[in-house]
């Protein structure tokens, strides 16, 4: 089994891993393999106690009354709390990933759900899973995919169920992590009257094309350990970039890390795709440093940026390419590689792969057009305040951007889609009310999310010391006091939506 290109990685970071040929890519523009929200592994809980799949007809396009076609969106529901007629309702958003019913079992929203008496659903998203609007994932088919389709499918789903289960009493409440956590917001944003409040964990509010504040937030969280992690980091690239200049030292890097292929010191795009999988390494560790996946199955969840920066400062490894390299090879270990594939020819005939059979559609097609048409979120290496090097920057995102779907994905028109984006939605400007937004500092994702008041009733929850969506998942003794408090706050929120007390959250 191969590693595709981490480079999938960052575009990729929202269920279970897919027995393949080629394992898909780990970590695609900040969404790892499975979603941004890593998706449970089957046997963390006997399957018999999921919620089951259940089906629902939706709309294809919402925004064509002369289109009239339908499709099957997958959805699942776990009543077992509800136990009044006018009874909370939680609705967890899927997203570029596969859904998975866990989620209707453990984690922080179950947790309220039984202090509240919720009934709790959870919908995959159009396009991702086993939710598939069209036959395939071709151009024509995915102008279907963006933000503002699934925000009216979740529409649509609110006032079916209602109907369905007999819910015209009760208030819903929205939940989502890293992209569905914007969707939480933003559905509280465009539907008001459907939606009574949300929490917006981890949620990138604001669209960027030039992401250059990841790969800073992935070092500042490498200095919490000292400085001497990133700079045997930025040691270990200026000594790979002198490789470059040599067929001997392609070849040596070849083998030193592994390669599946040998490295083509003179094509650019495979220098970047290798560049950008080994800062994939380090992103995607701090990404979800001790966070709570465990209980998920997860695999990868011992290794965090203390083990990263101890191997880092370890001399007796070597040097500190040796060093960066052990970290490869670690990884790859970890993930049941035996190479990594850092051959962009290779990553670019995965993504134009337009069938629901292949690897790509796991989500690393669907997410990659996306961010070429909403979002960009380009963890680019242009900021000199990071230490992995100038090799893979702006110009690299947008050329994956037209080489899967066409030239008329150049930056300009890139930027286009972004600019829509940030005014439909408000960006870090957004005007609406009964909105939490958790979020962590060591999370690089936080640098585009909501981490100030807003207004009194659209409040950030700033975490010191925690990564991507930790407070989505089921606590433990060891979290630490800020995690725990985290937690209170949001039930409080939910408190004060349900009850009206605005003294609670105060």
């Amino acid at each position: 089994m191969t590693l595709l290109s981490r480079s999938l990685q960052l575009v990729l970071i929202f269920a279970g891993f897919v027995n393949l040929c080629h394992a898909s890519l780990h970590f695609l523009r900040g969404r790892p393999r499975g979603g941004m929200l890593p998706a449970p592994a089957a046997d963390a809980i006997h399957v018999k106690d999921l919620p089951q799949d259940q089906w629902f007809t939706q709309r294809l396009d919402h925004f064509d009354d002369s289109n009239t076609k339908t499709w099957q969106q997958r959805y699942f529901y776990n009543d077992k709390f509800f136990k009044k007629p006018d009874g909370p309702v939680f609705l967890s958003i899927g997203g570029e990933g596969e859904a998975n019913p866990i989620w209707l079992t453990v984690g922080d929203m179950m947790k309220n759900a039984q202090v509240f008496g919720a009934f709790t659903f959870l919908l995959e998203h159009r396009f991702y899973g086993k939710s598939h609007p069209t036959s395939d994932m071709s151009d024509a088919s995915l102008r279907y995919l963006n933000s503002e389709q699934a925000l009216a499918d979740l529409a649509a789903f609110r006032n079916a169920m209602t109907k369905k289960f007999n819910l015209t009493s009760s208030k819903w409440i929205s939940f989502g992590g890293s992209y569905p956590g914007s969707l939480s917001a933003w559905f509280r944003l465009k539907y008001p009257h459907l939606v009574n409040g949300a929490v917006a964990s981890s949620a990138p509010v604001f669209a960027k094309l030039d992401f250059t504040k990841y790969m800073e937030v992935v070092t500042a969280s490498l200095g919490t350990t000292g400085q001497d992690c990133v700079k045997n980091v930025a040691n270990a690239t200026e000594t790979l970039k002198s490789l470059l200049s040599s067929e001997q030292g392609a070849k040596q890097l070849t083998e030193l890390f592994s390669l599946c292929e040998p490295l083509d010191k003179d094509n650019g795009d495979d220098v970047a795709t290798f560049a950008t999988d080994l800062s994939g390494n380090f992103a995607g560790v701090v990404q979800y440093n001790k966070d709570n996946r465990a209980f998920e199955g997860a695999v990868g969840t011992n290794i965090t940026i203390d083990t990263l920066c101890g191997i880092m400062n370890n001399e007796d490894i070597g040097d500190p390419l040796a060093r960066y390299a052990k970290i490869n090879s670690l990884l790859l270990q970890t993930y049941g590689s035996k190479c990594l594939d850092s051959s962009y020819k290779n990553m670019m005939t995965s993504l134009q792969n337009t069938s629901w059979n292949s690897s790509a559609s796991e989500g690393g097609r669907q997410w990659m057009y996306q961010t070429c048409t909403e979002f960009g979120f380009y963890q680019t290496s242009d900021s000199a305040n990071q230490p992995f090097g100038k090799l893979f920057p702006l110009k690299f995102s947008i050329q994956q951007c037209m080489d899967i779907f066409g030239p008329q994905f150049n930056a300009a028109n890139i930027q286009r889609g972004i600019d829509q984006t940030n005014t439909n939605y408000g960006g870090y400007g957004i005007s609406s009310s009964k909105i939490v937004f958790p979020n962590g500092s060591i999370d690089p994702w936080h640098a585009l999310g909501i981490v100030k008041n807003v207004s009194s009733t659209e409040q950030a929850i700033f975490i010191e010391g925690t990564a991507h969506c930790a407070n989505m998942y089921p606590a433990r003794p060891s979290d630490p006091p800020q995690l725990v408090e985290a937690r209170q706050r949001i039930q409080e929120h939910i408190k004060m939506w349900l009850t009206g007390d605005s003294s609670i959250a105060s």
